[in-house]
């Protein structure tokens, strides 16, 4: 079974059982202390063996891959979780502000509200990051008012145009 196998696994099974519940209480701590470490330190890439990261990060590998899981949508590609082994060579550079919309995202307030973030982006670059979550987050309504610019590209309203019907 692949680590990324296991890792499912245990997100499968995340409720069921007080050791499972532990695991995650366990997994939430871990990964802040990761991201304070990341961010703390200005780190731009995560490089060295999977195992070697795991270390550096101070979780076993299942735990990391959980971690990868997390972070992989914010590093400059992809990694293929699926065919990560222990010895696996990861080289992938983490793009701060895709990190911070990413946990806006995963309504993760603990890790977008850690104080490392203050050395690397700005209140006002965070506002705008933001800014542009809620913007791409919005609810957006397809009803037209009657007295909107018709649809149909007219530049009538839509109550003198399609809606008079």
């Amino acid at each position: 079974m692949s680590l990324y196998e296991k890792w499912q696994k245990r997100l499968e099974n995340q409720n069921k059982d007080p050791e499972s519940q532990k695991f995650f209480e366990n997994y939430i701590e871990k990964e802040t202390e990761a991201y304070k470490k990341i961010l703390g330190s200005g780190t731009a890439s995560l490089t060295g063996t999977l195992a070697d990261l795991a270390k550096t990060y101070d979780m076993d590998n299942v735990t990391f891959m959980g971690f990868l899981d997390g972070i992989n949508t914010s590093l400059d590609s992809k990694l293929d979780l699926e065919s990560l082994t222990e010895e696996s060579h990861i080289d992938k550079a983490i793009l701060h502000y895709k990190l911070y919309y990413n946990m806006l995202g995963a309504k993760a307030h603990w890790l977008y509200e850690l104080k490392e973030w203050d050395g690397l982006l700005s209140i006002e670059e965070r506002m705008q990051i933001r800014k542009k979550y809620n913007e791409d987050h919005r609810a957006v309504s397809n009803k037209v008012g009657r007295n909107d610019p018709c649809p149909c590209g007219s530049g009538k309203k839509y109550k003198k145009c399609c809606g008079a019907n």
